[in-house]
């Protein structure tokens, strides 16, 4: 099952809004969204779940408190959750409105973020 086409036109579209510079990589059926080549947000199948999932890169600090939220989920790839890094449930970005606002914390959060090694390329 390959990733919501119409979420990621979302998605892009409110990133061009936002004036967002942001490139797009895609990743193990998903599809991740980068800004100054840095992790922003993706969309993730969940298996588990059955539908796609927002990925949002919001930091520490607001993960403890947006997983409070009944839309939340922990990120947890292999069982053991990423800090700072939440999953949304499609109740969570059905708006507009609610959508802006995810993309809203991973691009505040961006600046702080730190980048991914580049990885060397086997000769």
């Amino acid at each position: 099952m390959a990733y919501d086409e119409y979420f990621a036109d979302r998605i892009r579209q409110q990133l061009k809004e936002k004036k967002a510079n942001f490139s797009e990589l895609k990743m193990m059926g998903g599809l991740c969204f980068k800004l100054d080549n840095k992790m922003l947000c993706g969309i993730h199948i969940d298996k588990k779940y059955g539908d796609s999932l927002l990925m949002a890169r919001i930091g520490e600090e607001a993960y403890l408190k947006e997983l409070e939220k009944e839309v939340c989920l922990p990120m947890d790839f292999t069982g053991r959750p990423m800090k700072g890094y939440i999953f949304v449930t499609p109740e969570g970005f059905d708006s507009e409105a609610d959508l802006s606002y995810w993309l809203d914390l991973c691009i505040t959060f961006n600046p702080l973020a730190k980048a991914s090694k580049p990885r060397k390329k086997k000769s």
